[in-house]
């Protein structure tokens, strides 16, 4: 989830005549539940779908509806809804609805707040396949997206009408990064930024493999993190349990030698790189096509070195214009480690885990590291992986660590 990212943000949230309205009333209550302040508009036609009084009690604040009605004194609804909030969210957003935006409707007190609204404005379509894949809505999502709103794209399967197709409203998890980008302050805007995580695996037969106790939590915090501010991510990932992070290029691999061609394939591309996996040092020298059985005692495995992606990258970057940020995994003398590796292989800055601490590390949602640059050593709060993830960003652009963008911001 968020965590809590949406504290003190206002949105505003539009209620459309879909069944889909019900799935919404879960992310109003998530919304509150993070401390952001939530103002929910309805249409008559979402009206007939779920009570306002659902989320009146659920917001602890008045639906708004009647354009003409009073709501506060002194107040134009539609005009100061739309000039107070963070952004405005509709969902789920009907073919009906979605036309009447395109057109530039101002006829009841949503389409008019919208109209009247200079904030971002995100837009999730959920309807019937066919009505979703019909030119005219197509056509308006097309409108919709050229007038600066964002659209996100609605999920596959099985929809109430019996129908399967394209037209479900996505998941929370998914909307709820999408929001928190255009919310959140946007300080890595313009950077490209290329991350690794998890841990790798080196086959030794078709069943058996060496691998690692990371889990890719602290990479992926670190991707979405860098989403939600802005940023353009790759995200280079072993395998996890995780899911792909929403709006993330997330590049799949499996042993290192995959890692690190997938890395120096897009390295170049990158303004900053964030060296967040745990790749194993080693691999089989020999590879076997089936199963090696237990009865084979005299079985002698030979291991040979993986390639050093960090260590290569420290050679390969182009020092004037890309940041390299790189992990270690230390159980004594952590700062003087890490600081070492700081210098050897060339980086900007390293964020050293002491694992013989039980703050934090392998497989764990919570994380205590130390931000080591050339000037400086800072020991992080123990904290939750997606704050590490935010606190080392706010490190890298407080101590102006950050190169020149490679894209436009």
């Amino acid at each position: 989830m968020a965590g809590s990212s949406f504290a003190g943000k206002r949105i505003v949230v539009g209620i459309t005549g879909s069944i889909a309205a019900f799935k919404v009333a879960g992310w109003v209550s998530t919304l509150v539940k993070e401390e952001a302040l939530v103002d929910v508009v309805m249409t008559d036609a979402g009206k007939r779908f779920i009570a306002p009084l659902t989320f009146s009690a659920l917001t602890g604040r008045p639906v708004y509806n009647d354009m003409f009605e009073a709501e506060r004194e002194g107040a134009i609804s539609h005009i100061s809804l739309g000039r107070e909030a963070d952004c405005i969210l509709i969902a789920p957003a009907t073919a009906h609805t979605i036309a009447r935006l395109a057109g530039g409707y101002a006829d009841d007190l949503l389409s008019t707040t919208v109209l009247a609204a200079r904030i971002p404005v995100i837009v999730c379509p959920a309807m019937n396949v066919k009505m979703f894949d019909h030119p005219a809505t197509r056509e308006n999502i097309k409108k919709l997206r050229s007038y600066g709103y964002r659209v996100i794209e609605p999920d596959s399967g099985v929809m109430a009408c019996g129908e399967e197709g394209a037209g479900r409203l996505p998941e929370w998890e998914q909307v709820a990064e999408w929001v928190l980008r255009d919310v959140s302050e946007p300080d890595l805007s313009g950077q490209s930024i290329l991350v690794t995580a998890g841990p790798t695996r080196e086959p030794f037969d078709p069943v058996r493999f060496i691998s690692n106790r990371s889990s890719g939590k602290m990479g992926y915090a670190l991707a979405r993190t860098a989403f939600r501010r802005g940023a353009d991510v790759t995200l280079v990932s072993g395998p996890t349990a995780l899911a792909p992070p929403a709006g993330v290029k997330l590049i799949s691999v499996q042993t290192a030698q995959d890692m690190h061609e997938a890395v120096m394939e897009h390295r170049s591309d990158a303004s900053v790189i964030v060296k967040a996996a745990a790749v194993s040092d080693f691999r089989y020298a020999e590879q076997h096509d089936h199963k090696i059985k237990k009865d084979q005692s005299d079985l002698h495995v030979e291991l040979v070195q993986n390639p050093d992606i960090l260590k290569e990258l420290g050679e390969r970057c182009d020092h004037a214009r890309q940041t390299l940020i790189g992990f270690a995994a230390e159980s004594r003398n952590a700062e003087e480690e890490g600081r070492k590796k700081l210098i050897t292989k060339q980086l900007d800055v390293i964020a050293v885990n002491d694992i013989s601490s039980s703050a934090g590390g392998f497989e764990v949602d919570n994380n205590q590291v130390t931000l080591i640059d050339r000037d400086r050593a800072v020991k992080l709060i123990h904290t939750s992986k997606l704050k590490t993830a935010d606190l080392i960003w706010n490190h890298v652009i407080d101590n102006k660590l950050l190169k020149s963008p490679l894209v436009d911001p």
